[in-house]
């Protein structure tokens, strides 16, 4: 084991502490320990050189994750393949003869009155699995007893898991972004998105500037105290819209409405924290500004390599509905429970024992269904 003198450094940090030194370039690279990955000829006593140093503590990196994305896994089905979704339209209103009677008239009471009924099924599956393998007598020889041991098993089991949690919650990611895309490209085309807005693709910061004859920026836009306080209202006034019946807020133009136990509200972590750091905080009756209860995510697509606001409040993907598109400035979603659901997912582990090698493999599966419905409520609110 290798024993550092450090006395110099103690009595130089104490004379920084004490505010008798200005603060000075200091060297932790004889004080901190970042660990080697195997023992080298100094791990031995300082005494007679030749004792190997025991390990005195194990600790094993065995931390649950649970993921934080929407929640929209729903139940499983165990037999068939298919979801079929059967929904109906809204019948027209017709005279009431109740109140029209004429002498001698006829009035008609058989007619048949079919509804319109439409059904969509949803056969796509996607699958993957994650291999690892186990084995038993081969490490017993690096732990001191029985529990050291399955701690270590644990541990892999939770890496396992872990994996199995990242890729699932990407892949819900993608159903959202895929109905992001497909919601832009259906309010505007081809068009730019700066240069308006839709009902279902909100372009938030074009609403502020128009209506109050402004010319922020969407660099600028999220430490706006106004942009972000129009923006909470914006956005719950959508709520209250969702609510009530319209063809406005889906793709499809169905008749739909959201109530607000059956919506999801998806905002991105930067603006969230906007709103709470340029609002919530100086604000003595906070109802009045305060956004709609939300899920908070990262980023949408991915984080790119520094966290920045464009990289991500931006996707890039080609949808299910086969449209390409890229866009940026995502500030948040809001949805039917039934427009992006992650159905039958199927979880399950198998085993394979190797009797020569004396291993076990395993294979962690996982199959689901990503459904993306356009006939349900989805907006997307973004600057640009």
């Amino acid at each position: 084991m290798k024993v550092e003198q450090i006395y110099s450094i103690v009595n130089s940090i104490t004379s920084e502490a004490l505010g008798e030194s200005a603060i000075l370039a200091e060297d932790l690279s004889n004080i901190a320990d970042i660990g080697r990955a195997l023992f080298d000829n100094m791990s031995v006593d300082n005494y007679v050189r030749k004792l190997v140093d025991h390990i005195g503590r194990v600790i094993f990196v065995n931390r649950t994750y649970r993921g934080s994305v929407p929640s929209v896994l729903r139940d499983a089905w165990e037999y068939g393949a298919v979801c079929e979704k059967i929904s109906v339209d809204m019948p027209e209103a017709e005279e009431n003869e109740t109140w029209s009677l004429t002498d001698r008239a006829v009035y008609e009471q058989d007619m048949f009155y079919k509804p319109t009924v439409s059904v969509l099924f949803f056969d796509k599956r996607v699958t993957f699995e994650v291999p690892f393998s186990f084995t038993e007598i081969q490490v017993r020889g690096s732990f001191s007893d029985a529990t050291q041991q399955n701690a270590f098993l644990s541990m892999l089991e939770n890496s396992v898991e872990k994996s199995m949690t990242v890729k699932i919650d990407e892949l819900i990611m993608r159903g959202i972004n895929s109905m992001i895309a497909d919601t832009i490209k259906d309010d505007f085309g081809s068009s730019l998105l700066s240069s308006t807005s839709g009902v279902k693709a909100v372009n938030l910061l074009y609403l502020f500037n128009t209506q109050f004859n402004k010319s922020l920026t969407a660099d600028d836009a999220l430490t706006d105290p106004d942009f972000i306080r129009y923006a909470a209202y914006t956005m719950g006034l959508y709520e209250n819209r969702l609510s009530r019946m319209s063809t406005l807020f889906n793709i499809g133009g169905k008749e739909r409405f959201t109530p607000s136990d059956l919506m999801h509200f998806v905002l991105l972590a930067d603006f969230a924290k906007a709103a709470d750091a340029y609002l919530q905080s100086d604000t003595f009756h906070d109802q009045f500004t305060r956004l709609p209860q939300a899920e908070i995510v990262p980023y949408w697509q991915g984080s790119g390599t520094d966290y920045a606001f464009s990289n991500v409040s931006k996707i890039n993907v080609t949808s299910a509905g086969g449209n390409s598109v890229e866009a940026g400035g995502i500030l948040g979603v809001m949805f039917d429970r039934d427009a992006v659901v992650v159905a039958n997912l199927n979880r399950r582990t198998t085993t394979h024992y190797n009797a020569k090698a004396e291993f076990w493999n395993n294979w962690a599966k996982a199959d689901m269904g990503l459904i993306t419905d356009e006939q349900e409520n989805f907006v997307v609110f973004f600057v640009a």
